[in-house]
């Protein structure tokens, strides 16, 4: 599996999916969610629809994974998964980590070999970027995974500068 950086917006990546740090509702918000829905209109919604009417009726637990189409993203799949918030009182780095986990077996069972990650959890949901990045990429280079190329796309300078350190190690 390469891994590989790029600094940017995820909804302009050309990959088979990409991941989206959802909130548990999966009817959209701000951040990466935000620009996700935006950008890949509403046969997204429509999907997440669809899914909290069947199978997420109370929404998608944190630290799972769901996938709907991509609609008009340059990616054909959305995995969306719900990262936990930060906590200086409880060690949630599991459901982060699992976070990572779920979205590459979604991925397998989707049968595509490129994905998108951003950096789940470490933009409102208050995790330190070092240390998200340190899971990320740990789990993502530690999990079996038919994926032969995972892109971490940072949207700023920190976070890049995190996952690259992180890679390095």
């Amino acid at each position: 599996m390469e891994i590989t950086l790029v600094r940017g917006d995820i909804t302009e990546e050309r990959v088979d999916a990409v991941v989206n740090a959802a909130n548990s509702s999966l009817l959209g918000g701000g951040g990466v969610d935000g620009a996700i829905h935006r950008k890949g209109g509403p046969a997204i919604l429509d999907d997440c629809r669809r899914l909290r009417a069947s199978h997420y009726g109370g929404g998608l637990p944190v630290g799972q994974a769901v996938a709907t189409t991509g609609g008009a993203l340059p990616a054909r799949w959305v995995i969306h998964t719900v990262g936990p918030v930060h906590s200086t009182t409880e060690d949630r780095s599991g459901l982060l980590a699992s976070c990572y986990r779920e979205s590459l077996r979604v991925a397998d069972e989707l049968g595509i070999t490129s994905i998108a990650f951003p950096a789940v959890s470490a933009g409102i949901y208050g995790w330190p970027v070092d240390d998200a990045a340190r899971i990320a990429v740990r789990t993502v280079r530690s999990t079996t995974s038919k994926i032969t190329e995972v892109r971490f796309v940072l949207f700023t300078e920190d976070a890049y500068t995190a996952f690259e350190h992180a890679v390095s190690a």
